[in-house]
């Protein structure tokens, strides 16, 4: 840690990971239910639980996203960040709003969209809180002594999530116009300006483990950047296909959606090369293992399982099924969870000054985490395939068939089981870090530290 207000980070790391156990806690709860054992269903029914499920995960991203920026942005500045007050209240108001908005999807007093539920009262609430994080990460920046390219797409991808924001708050009538700029927000976020930010992480890791020149990192940057504007602003069409857009949208997103895995590929195949170009052996090897494997399962779940089910001929039969949820799954475990679970591990050894990277718990962690979240995926893969050609193609009640697919779920939560144990382990690790710590300051990273204070 080079300075004190870096701290700031370990706040919003620490909010992270416990509602990321919200999150869990509530996808459990829907497994549950979707083999018949709906025992909460009075107080706590499916579509409370789905709501609240993927609304978590967004708040809990962009908690860990924000606490990435307070530690990397002072340090790529050189200087102080703008305001340590500023961003405490900034997190303490971003948590409220979300425990708000949980509340009022379990009174069911909500009008939001699907996957944007948050009651509209709030939106303004959230729009005024990332503004206040926006303007203290850009004046840190324009106050510092240094810009660099990390810092610049990191800030701007931040930037972006928040002005994409804004579609998902006006309200129209149309059901095509609404699905329309609500995609901005959800498609936009997820598969364009969300892997600004990830890019932008991922380099500063690969800067800082593997030793690399900043300069060779930077340049595969620009390409990943260039691959993502490319395929992912008009990869949006593959959701249009069907809602009564222009049919000129079958073609844009389906070349589009084609093209989107090729910014993953270029993500993992620039991970992997700076590693292995890399000369200097940190000793945080638990946190380059992250990084690598944010790349590589990022391919894999948002690039590869992405391409296969978004192309318009595919679509038209997965689209709303199991099939999707297999994708998103593995998708945002890959692309974005990890990478907020690789700034951690690399950050908490500096923000405490407990050099803990080498416990078997922190490996356990992540093959254990990633094993589970594949076979969470391999179940839901089938129960998809099957829901479609029973339903979409054999023209099977809906209900009939989800009570064929419920044998999959079994195996979905025996896989949530291993995942949530990995979890458990890396929140183990982080408690194990302790608080933040002044004495934390200019750590010699030049070889080997040992295990403990």
């Amino acid at each position: 840690m080079k300075y004190k207000s870096q701290k700031v980070a370990y706040w919003f790391f620490a909010s992270a990971m416990l509602l990321l156990t919200l999150q869990i806690i509530y996808g459990f709860i829907m497994g549950f239910a979707r083999i018949g054992m709906d025992g909460l269903h009075e107080w706590i029914p499916f579509n409370t639980a789905r709501a609240t499920h993927t609304n978590l995960l967004v708040v809990w991203l962009l908690c860990g996203f924000m606490g990435a920026a307070h530690f990397i942005i002072p340090e790529e500045a050189d200087r102080e960040l703008w305001s340590v007050k500023l961003a405490y209240a900034q997190l303490i108001s971003l948590l409220l709003v979300g425990v708000a908005a949980i509340v009022c999807y379990h009174l069911n007093i909500w009008e939001g969209r699907k996957f944007l539920e948050i009651p509209r009262p709030l939106d303004y609430l959230v729009v005024v809180n990332v503004l206040a994080f926006i303007l203290n990460i850009g004046m840190t920046m324009l106050k510092g002594k240094r810009y660099t390219t990390t810092s610049i797409v990191l800030y701007m991808g931040l930037l972006f999530a928040a002005l994409l924001y804004l579609p998902g708050m006006v309200t129209v009538k149309n059901q095509t116009v609404d699905s329309f700029y609500r995609w901005w927000v959800v498609h936009l976020w997820v598969e364009g300006v969300w892997e600004l930010i990830m890019g932008g992480i991922l380099c500063f890791l690969l800067i800082k483990l593997t030793g690399v020149d900043r300069e060779i990192v930077e340049k595969w940057l620009y390409l990943i950047v260039g691959l993502t504007f490319l395929s992912g602003i008009l990869g949006t069409g593959h959701h249009y296909d069907y809602i009564g857009t222009p049919r000129y949208w079958l073609l844009v997103g389906g070349l589009f959606s084609a093209l989107e895995p090729l910014a993953f590929l270029g993500m993992a195949i620039y991970a992997l090369a700076m590693a292995k170009k890399g000369g200097r052996k940190h000793p945080n090897r638990i946190a380059l293992t992250w990084s690598l494997g944010c790349a590589v399962m990022s391919f894999v779940g948002a690039g590869f399982l992405g391409m296969a089910h978004t192309l318009p001929q595919i679509n038209m039969y997965t689209h709303g099924t199991l099939v999707t949820a297999m994708h998103g799954h593995l998708a945002f475990w890959g692309a974005y969870a990890m990478i907020v679970l690789a700034m951690i591990a690399y950050a908490m050894p500096l923000l405490t000054g407990r050099k803990l990277w080498d416990r078997g718990t922190a490996t356990f962690a992540f093959w254990t985490s990633n094993i589970g979240m594949v076979g969470m995926t391999g179940a839901l893969a089938v129960a998809g395939v099957t829901q479609v050609v029973l339903e979409r193609r054999m023209g099977m009640d809906f209900l009939l068939v989800q009570k064929e697919v419920e044998m999959h779920f079994i195996g979905m939560l025996l896989a949530a089981g291993l995942f949530t144990l990995g979890i458990g382990a890396f929140m183990v690790n982080f408690i194990q870090h302790g608080l933040p710590s002044n004495e934390a300051l200019e750590p010699d990273l030049s070889g080997a530290v040992p295990v403990g204070k």
